[in-house]
């Protein structure tokens, strides 16, 4: 292998832990989807190894897996097309982890914002891989030495760790092994919020199932929580700097417009004066139209375990040939003896 030379590749995951919800969608399947092409070579994950951080029932975690692949074949993931597999069938995610820990500085582990949300007053008692996740996402990208990475803005920062890992190894080891990742955000909808607090991300743990859009959800089920989103009293402005500390109505209107692939100004454009009694219904039918076919592609996908797992098992035959010659160079480069 040549060290520096680095085709386009993407990599990115979503964690099996709770349902998938429109904010999965729209912030990171959608955009997957689209960068499916010539472009790039694609690699999608769902990221198991990542969930258990935290305590997870394991057959509830079997199924989250299987839910969360099914959502992306639903949604437009070519397996043929796209590299589709589960993390935890790639030993050189882990592997290439405990490298990174021995590069990552504490420093840089301790100011991770994700990290010091999740734990919050209990840093004393959450788990060392809650911890030490940013090391093994940062191995998930750089073990197929991606080059792009589609991202929320919630998780720009881990991006950033990933580059300064593969600085670090490169400057310490005197190579040019591991490219320096670009994050990818684009697109009005990137970051879905709550549907009862326009403040708060669209979360798969909210404490009440109206918060979110389920990917599962039925078309009334999707119609009944958007009619029921909450919103203000006030008419959609004339501009989008109108929507300025209104969260829930521009939540809605950002919605609006990822799902139907046009910037948020188009949609104010569109309904500028507007009432909620004419944009919700309108939003409702928009996000059924789009959504339906998802849920009942998932729901045909879900009663067939096993077409889900020779998906995953392929996909993860093609990661791993990409994989593991980058995991040997990297142990030669360290001086890991190899004789077998």
């Amino acid at each position: 292998m040549t060290d520096a030379a680095f085709t386009p590749r993407v990599f990115s995951g979503i964690k099996p832990s709770g349902n998938l919800t429109l904010g999965n969608y729209l912030g990171a399947i959608k955009r997957w989807v689209g960068m499916q092409g010539p472009d790039f070579e694609t690699i999608y994950c769902v990221v198991d190894l990542h969930a258990i951080t935290v305590w997870q029932d394991p057959a509830t975690l079997a199924d989250a897996t299987r839910e969360v692949a099914a959502g992306m074949l639903a949604s437009g993931i070519d397996p043929e097309t796209s590299i589709l597999f589960n993390q935890s069938q790639v030993p050189a995610h882990a592997e290439l982890a405990w490298i990174f820990n021995c590069v990552a500085r504490v420093g840089w582990m301790n100011r991770m914002t994700q990290f010091k949300d999740k734990a919050g007053k209990n840093t004393e008692k959450v788990s060392l891989g809650l911890y030490a996740y940013p090391a093994l996402m940062a191995a998930d990208i750089l073990a197929y030495h991606a080059t792009h990475v589609p991202v929320g803005e919630d998780q720009k920062q881990h991006v950033e760790l990933t580059r300064d890992i593969a600085a670090k190894f490169n400057h310490d080891f005197k190579v040019e092994f591991f490219p320096l990742t670009n994050p990818v955000i684009e697109g009005p909808a990137t970051r879905v919020m709550n549907l009862r607090d326009g403040t708060k991300k669209m979360s798969k743990s909210g404490e009440s199932d109206m918060e979110r859009i389920n990917m599962t959800d039925d078309a009334d089920t999707i119609s009944r929580k958007l009619k029921k989103a909450r919103t203000d009293p006030e008419p959609l402005p004339d501009t989008l700097d109108g929507l300025k500390n209104r969260p829930e109505a521009r939540n809605l209107v950002d919605i609006y417009a990822g799902l139907a692939e046009v910037t948020s100004d188009a949609v104010i454009a569109e309904y500028a004066g507007a009432g909620w009694g004419r944009f919700k219904p309108a939003l409702a039918d928009l996000a059924v139209e789009k959504l339906g076919p998802i849920s009942s592609e998932m729901s045909r996908l879900m009663a067939d375990p096993a077409e889900i797992d020779r998906v995953l098992a392929n996909g993860a035959d093609r990661a791993e040939a990409i994989a593991q010659p980058i995991l040997k160079r990297t142990y030669d480069i360290v001086g890991l003896v190899r004789s077998r």
